[in-house]
């Protein structure tokens, strides 16, 4: 079964993202979240700036993405642990988003990613939305993304497996993208890479989910720029202080040469006056 939303032949009056509710009440599931998606976030910056000139592009964390009308009203969305929507303002008429609603924006996000706090299955989950008179069955998170949101890569991050997963959607499924040679899941649109880069963030050691450029650069954060440019500041005082240093041995050694110079030349002016029979005064 498909689903569609039918977005040109709305009722009027659907409710807006400021008559949405922006939270389900439920709690972020751990302290590692909050972190990943600044981490995502702060180091991809620079590449959507480039990207979006005009600065028209939007980003998401655990913010709703509303895809149908329901009752109560949270049950018609899904929200992301992050996701990124090109081509849209960060934004609506004026006012920040406090969710991202598809009858509003017809635009589908590129990107989702789920971080994965249980065992996966619900990220896994392609359970169909199917109708049995005034029962309905709850669809799945995976079955709502590649079928109603349709993002066009869907990722599934296990911080516990050290592991992600990345589907793209080619024409109406999902296909599980093999990793290449760095393994890391290429984002052709955006030019980046996809992976687990194992490290120390916000004083945590984790397989953190990051971005890498084409050529398998890591895309730094804002901390980490400054921090390798204090880095390379001090490694080019480092040198600046050893060349110094070096000029400063060899002007002793000339000046050493120079006093050694001169002082065989005196020792051969007094041999001479000796050998003439005047004993040198100097």
């Amino acid at each position: 079964m498909k689903f569609s939303l039918d977005v040109e032949n709305n009722p009027a009056g659907w409710p807006d993202h400021t008559q949405l509710p922006e939270s389900d009440g439920t709690f972020v599931k751990n302290f590692q979240e909050h972190p990943q998606s600044i981490l995502l976030t702060d180091s991809i910056t620079p590449i959507l700036q480039s990207i979006h000139p005009d600065a028209d592009y939007c980003i998401g964390q655990d913010s709703g993405i509303y895809w149908r009308l329901t009752e109560p009203l949270e049950r018609g969305a899904e929200a992301p642990d992050w996701f990124y929507v090109p081509n849209v303002p960060p934004t609506f008429d004026g006012q920040v988003r406090r969710s991202y609603v598809m009858w509003q924006e017809f635009l589908a996000p590129l990107i989702v990613l789920e971080f994965v706090s249980g065992n996966g299955a619900e990220e896994r989950d392609r359970t169909p939305l199917l109708r049995t008179g005034q029962q309905e069955t709850k669809p799945g998170k995976f079955w709502i993304y590649e079928n109603v949101i349709r993002p066009e890569f869907y990722g599934i991050y296990e911080v516990t497996k050290a592991s992600v997963e990345v589907y793209h959607l080619v024409g109406r499924s999902y296909h599980l993208l093999p990793a290449n040679d760095r393994g890391h899941y290429p984002i052709p649109p955006l030019g980046v890479e996809l992976g687990i880069w194992q490290g120390r963030y916000q004083n945590v050691e984790l397989p953190w989910l990051r971005w890498w450029d084409s050529e398998g650069n890591l895309l730094l954060t804002g901390f980490e720029r400054v921090e390798e440019e204090r880095q390379r500041a001090e490694q080019e005082r480092q040198r600046a202080e050893q060349e110094r240093q070096r000029a400063e041995q060899e002007r002793q050694r000339a000046e050493q040469e120079r006093q050694r110079g001169a002082q065989e030349e005196l020792e051969q002016l007094r041999a001479q006056l000796r050998s003439a029979g005047i004993e040198p005064q100097l």
